[in-house]
């Protein structure tokens, strides 16, 4: 199985000037733990509830802090065609909970831990 059919082909996205508090509002709304931060059209990091997390932690204002001082700029991404199990060691190995998968410069979406986790298992199921 690829990646590619975990992502959906529909990116949660939102931009660099938007608020912290609008990213986890998005991320409530969407059941996602994750967004695709874009400049123009290029992807231009991923903001994760773990970075939202951060800054409530230190205390800044969600409302007036941007996504864009606490993201991850210019994340690692993988190509559709990657096999999950492959996906899965390069996450693990990693530390990521959240890798965006891409083609043709287009973001396809966000794969997370959880997608792949869910994949594996019910391919080893079927087995």
């Amino acid at each position: 199985m690829q990646i590619r059919s975990l992502v959906g082909g529909t990116a949660r996205l939102c931009g660099m000037t938007t608020s912290l508090e609008e990213a986890a509002q998005a991320m409530i709304a969407e059941s996602t733990g994750s967004l695709g931060v874009i400049e123009g059209s290029a992807l231009a990091g991923i903001v994760t509830e773990r970075d939202v997390l951060r800054a409530a932690a230190k205390g800044v204002d969600l409302a007036k802090e941007l996504v864009s001082s606490w993201m991850t700029p210019d994340p690692d991404t993988v190509g559709p065609e990657i096999p999950v199990d492959e996906v899965a060691e390069w996450m693990l190995a990693a530390g990521y909970r959240h890798l965006p998968v891409m083609e043709d410069g287009e973001l396809l979406g966000i794969a997370s831990i959880k997608d792949v986790l869910w994949a594996l298992h019910s391919a080893s199921s079927e087995a």
